[in-house]
This record gives structure tokens, C-alpha cells and sequence, in this order.
């Protein structure tokens, strides 16, 4: 049996397990909070190394661009976190959009101005 048709089996098995087992759909949604931390986990630790590699290079830009590139990173996190009250309204989604794009704009501003000198 090839591959992939087995990884396909096991992955349907798992699915009519959830599906017939009563209560399964508890198992489920925990199992999908499970990988979600999981996930975030392995996010968080990316992070961690990333600015373990980077140190130098992020003391090196200055206080001013640093406290920018720290500020634009909370509020991408605080508007991840407040994605699902954001979605509610149509002018949460706009308020969503603008706060992503701004913060984006002066991460890549801190990283345009630290590479013109």
C-alpha cells in the first residue's frame, strides 16, 4: 500500500473514531486546543531563539527604533488575541486590518531606517 493512501486511511479512521464515539467531539476540541498550544509553544520558543541570535543586532539600533519594533510587535499580539471580538462587527475587521498594517508599516520602517546607515 503506498504511502500516502495509508496516511489517508489512518487519518479517515480517526475521523469516523470521532465521529462514532460518543463524546467524541470532546476529544476533538481538546485535541485541537492540545495542537494549538503545542503550536504556540513552538512559536514562542522561534521567538525566544530568534532574539537570542539577533541580540546584538536589536541593542545596536537604538532605544527610539527599539521601543517602535517592541511596540509594533505587541500590538500585532494583542490584535491576534482580540481577532475573534475584532470579527464580530464590520468595523472590527477594519479596526483588525488597520492595527495589523500599522504595525507592519513600523516594523519595516525600524528595519528600513536601521539598514540606510
Amino acid at each position: 500500500m503506498p504511502t500516502g493512501l495509508r496516511n489517508f486511511v489512518i487519518v479517515l479512521a480517526i475521523a469516523a473514531l470521532i465521529v462514532l464515539i460518543p463524546g467524541g467531539g470532546t476529544g476533538a476540541t481538546f485535541a485541537v486546543q492540545a495542537v494549538s498550544l503545542l503550536f504556540l509553544g513552538v512559536i514562542g520558543f522561534a521567538a525566544y531563539t530568534m532574539y537570542r541570535e539577533h541580540r546584538i543586532a536589536l541593542f545596536s539600533l537604538g532605544d527610539g527604533r527599539r521601543a517602535v519594533l517592541y511596540g509594533a510587535a505587541g500590538v500585532v499580539v494583542l490584535t491576534l488575541t482580540a481577532t475573534s471580538r475584532l470579527f464580530d462587527t464590520t468595523t472590527g475587521k477594519l479596526v483588525w486590518l488597520l492595527l495589523l498594517v500599522g504595525a507592519a508599516y513600523a516594523a519595516f520602517a525600524v528595519i528600513w531606517s536601521a539598514r540606510r546607515y
